[in-house]
């Protein structure tokens, strides 16, 4: 493993007490180009998580509230008139970052939803007929609370097929709350984390994830995968050829984080419940992780 990886995961797990699962997902997510969807309850480090990220790579840091009356322009920025240059001036928004949170997502309108398809794609923002390209890296972390569903908006499967991997940090042990406790006792917070690697070093290793090789086999098992779950009588919307795609680029992310320059078999079945599942409309009665999780043990491995 590269050291400016051994430096950023020793980093972020220094900020986030036992949660070593969690952070290579999200940072797999970062390393293949695409984003992250964490669906969990309020209070268990979701914003701790992106601040630390943000912090660890020198990265510029915006947190978006989403509400119902959250509007387009306040996520993307807007023209204004400037009279003394008799002209109009764009202002940027919040997207406009290194690493994005987009919290509680699903409270925001479809229309503020949609603000996003773009520069979650593209990594531009284009506001009357003129484009704005973001800071790269550029990486967005969205929240959503799988609990409370009263005024909130389901992100539709165009908005979900944007973000890489979606997942849950779940609650600590009762060792890990108890080293919390200290910590915040010790008042040791996030201006105690030093940047550990720069933003050319994010890009470095995005650029060194795309080197890594996928055999053959592995890609056809990859493809049976998804395959597997459009024939799949549970399932009403299988996985689309772009989220085949996700998942090759989060498995050659996750070998590199393992420190291998090829991926395995092993890689793809890891990631499969997080790539895979949030891409699917599974019918009624059936789960998509079941789902995913019974094909990964049914199917030949490579």
């Amino acid at each position: 493993m590269s050291a400016p990886l051994v430096r950023l995961l020793e980093n972020m797990n220094q900020a986030i007490v036992g949660k070593e699962e969690a952070v290579r997902l999200v940072l797999a997510a970062l390393l293949s180009g695409g984003h992250a969807l964490l669906e969990d309850v309020p209070g268990v480090g979701k914003t701790l998580l992106a601040k630390s990220l943000a912090r660890s790579v020198q990265g510029r840091f915006h947190r978006v509230q989403c509400t119902p009356d959250l509007m387009p322009g306040d996520l993307t920025g807007t023209n204004i008139w400037n009279p003394q240059e008799a002209q109009f001036e764009f202002v940027p928004g919040p997207i406009f970052a290194n690493v994005l949170l987009a919290d509680e997502i699903n409270r925001s309108t479809p229309r503020t939803q949609s603000a996003l398809l773009e520069v979650m794609e593209e990594f531009q923002v284009t506001l009357d007929r003129v484009t704005h390209p973001v800071p790269q890296p550029f990486f967005v972390i969205a929240t959503q609370n799988p609990i409370e569903y009263q005024g909130t908006f389901v992100l539709p499967e165009a908005q979900l097929d944007r973000f890489a991997v979606a997942l849950s940090l779940g609650y600590p042990t009762a060792e890990q709350e108890l080293q919390m406790l200290q910590r915040a006792q010790d008042k040791r917070d996030l201006s105690q984390l030093d940047p550990c690697i720069s933003l050319q070093d994010v890009r470095s290793l995005q650029q060194a994830t795309q080197q890594v090789r996928v055999a053959p086999p592995v890609q056809k098992y990859m493809l049976n995968l998804a395959r597997a779950t459009r024939d799949h009588a549970g399932v009403k919307l299988g996985i689309s050829p772009r989220g085949v795609v996700t998942l090759q680029r989060t498995t050659q992310a996750i070998a590199l984080l393992c420190g291998r320059d090829y991926a395995l078999p092993d890689d793809v079945k890891f990631l499969a419940p997080y790539v895979l599942a949030h891409r699917m409309i599974p019918a009624r009665g059936h789960a998509a992780r079941d789902i995913i999780a019974d094909l990964v043990d049914s199917l030949p491995v490579p």
